[in-house]
């Protein structure tokens, strides 16, 4: 298979997401070819997800993220003002709301040192200045609550709402 040019991939992206009823602003698209280059050029070192196509991180990561964003992007009522995304690995789902919903504060937490430190470097490269990243597991945050809670591959359902209900706002 021959490798995904930048033109290809923000083509998939674009599609994908009118596809989906969420079009993509062009300096999104570029945002998001720009990730999948540092998830593909990181995950040669850190194993950070299993696909290794860029074509397939488009489609299987970010456009899959931005469904459940367009979903949250919509809601009515209270908007959902900080995120959290519970062993988010790869920076999935956080970094794709943090790219289409900037006016939202996310938190991406994973115990995996190495996985922190390759979302920190994306918040840095693509300025994402309302996305903030913590080393460490769900169980030791306290202190601050959240409008919504999300993840991709933490853990079981039961086991995810056991470790994350106490950080649920109110109204969350």
């Amino acid at each position: 298979m021959r490798p995904a040019d930048d033109a290809e991939l923000a083509e998939v992206l674009s599609a994908g997401s009118d596809a989906i009823g969420f079009p993509l602003a062009a300096g999104q698209v570029e945002c998001f070819v720009a990730y999948i280059r540092l998830i593909e050029k990181w995950n040669a070192t850190y194993n950070l997800t299993a696909i290794r196509d860029p074509r397939a991180m488009a489609t299987h990561h970010i456009l899959d993220c931005l469904a459940a964003a367009a979903a949250l992007i919509a809601r009515r009522g209270r908007r959902a003002e900080h995120l959290l995304d519970v062993g988010s690995g790869a920076g999935l789902p956080g970094i794709v709301i943090a790219i289409v919903a900037p006016e939202r504060q996310i938190l991406c937490v994973d115990s995996v040192g190495k996985k922190a430190a390759f979302i920190t470097q994306v918040a840095g490269a693509l300025g994402l200045k309302n996305l903030a990243v913590r080393h460490a597991r769900v169980e030791s945050l306290h202190a601050q609550r959240f409008d919504v809670i999300a993840c991709r591959a933490f853990a079981s359902l039961h086991v995810f709402v056991r470790e994350t209900r106490r950080l649920l706002s109110e109204e969350g």
